[in-house]
């Protein structure tokens, strides 16, 4: 029913950019907030950045502040994070996540009810 599939990860240089995308189905796309996670080499899961339901308010944690850029295309269903200037510490698996029903704390991993398979990212010389 509901599928979130993340695409766009890969092996970059310190300073690099990278594009990554997260396409959904089985949902109402626009009834809902998205947002990003990481979990980055014996880590836990953190949170990265969030897109309310038309775009346009858009939060950021302090770490990938002026950064990474989030958006999204509802008539497409299609979450995007624009990741650019790329440092080694933003090596991780990033995941595309949908939050439950009647969420509201969007820093929070237990905020959210589908996850996707995860993509890589590598930065390194």
């Amino acid at each position: 029913q509901v599928q979130l599939v993340e695409s766009g990860g890969g092996l970059v240089q310190p300073g690099g950019s990278l594009t990554l995308s997260c396409a959904t189905s089985g949902f109402t796309f626009v009834f809902y907030y998205m947002s990003w996670f990481r979990q980055a080499p014996g880590k836990g899961l953190e949170w990265v950045s969030t897109a309310y339901n038309d775009g346009r308010n858009t939060y950021y944690a302090d770490s990938v502040r002026d950064r990474f850029t989030i958006s999204r295309d509802n008539a497409k269903g299609t979450l995007y994070l624009q990741m650019n200037n790329l440092k080694s510490e933003d090596t991780a698996v990033y995941y595309c996540a949908r939050p439950k029903s009647y969420g509201s704390e969007f820093e929070e991993v237990a905020d959210y009810d589908y996850w996707g398979q995860g993509t890589q990212v590598t930065v390194s010389s």
